[in-house]
């Protein structure tokens, strides 16, 4: 189910989403281009992410740009913002969305993994974020929205190398809030709940297990990937203005 919300502002918005050509990213990535901005977003998944393209335009007539970029690199990362600069102006909303949420059992866990884990889910958001700056500077205001997740608040033991890192993006976010909000730039978060995407269901979603979370939520409902749209479009748009360094956590009431 799709929700027509409307933010005239973000209309010619230049918007650049990480991780935007697959699950909660596909979403946003549509959400944001039928808002009328100019969209990029960077992702691995090359015919997912093409795919995406070719159905966005067909079905909108307005073109998202694929940059194709291996968040775990940050000078590829400094590339593909410049680009998505270069093609469609000045970032002015910068989504950090990319995540790996792989499940590791302590015991399992190399310096190796911590650190590719750690670049995926939490270092990029801060390179994203030194790359779009001084666009954001030059005219006096920018919207960032970071990623984090409820896992980290409900002692998810599943994945602790992923729960720090969506942890340190909540303290991340309200580090940035402070150094850019002189500069007319916000920078919030949002946490997601169980989102059931494509990726979770194949993977982790049995029966019991989301019935369990399920009834832990005060709304009995499944969590989708479209349900992050909305609170993104709000706090990349004016109409959240006056709000910075917070988490808008969209669980359905599970914490």
């Amino acid at each position: 189910m799709t929700v027509d919300l409307r933010f005239p502002d973000l209309a010619d918005a230049s918007v650049l989403i990480t991780g935007g050509g697959t699950g909660i990213g596909a979403c946003l990535t549509e959400g944001f281009l039928r808002q009328g901005a100019r969209v990029a977003f960077i992702d691995i998944a090359d015919r997912a992410s093409r795919d995406l393209c070719r159905r966005l335009e067909a079905e909108t007539g307005r073109e998202a740009l694929f940059l194709h970029a291996d968040l775990r690199d940050p000078g590829a990362l400094r590339e593909a913002a410049d680009m998505a600069g270069h093609q469609n102006g000045p970032v002015g909303v910068l989504v950090n969305n990319a995540a790996l949420d792989t499940r590791h059992a302590i015991e399992d866990v190399t310096p190796e993994f911590w650190d590719e884990n750690q670049a995926i889910n939490l270092r990029h958001q801060f390179f994203a974020v030194q790359a779009v700056t001084p666009g954001m500077k030059a005219v006096g205001r920018g919207a960032i929205v970071n990623f984090t997740s409820t896992a980290f608040m409900i002692n998810g033991g599943g994945f602790p190398s992923y729960t720090a890192a969506k942890g340190g993006v909540v303290g991340l976010t309200k580090g940035l809030a402070g150094a850019l909000g002189p500069f007319g730039i916000r920078v919030n978060a949002i946490a997601p709940g169980w989102v059931l995407t494509e990726r979770q269901r194949a993977l982790w979603v049995t029966e019991e297990a989301l019935k369990a979370h399920i009834d832990r939520q005060c709304l009995k409902i499944e969590i989708q990937p479209e349900d992050m749209v909305g609170p993104c479009l709000f706090l990349a748009s004016e109409a959240s203005r006056a709000m910075t360094a917070q988490t808008l956590i969209v669980d359905a009431g599970s914490v």
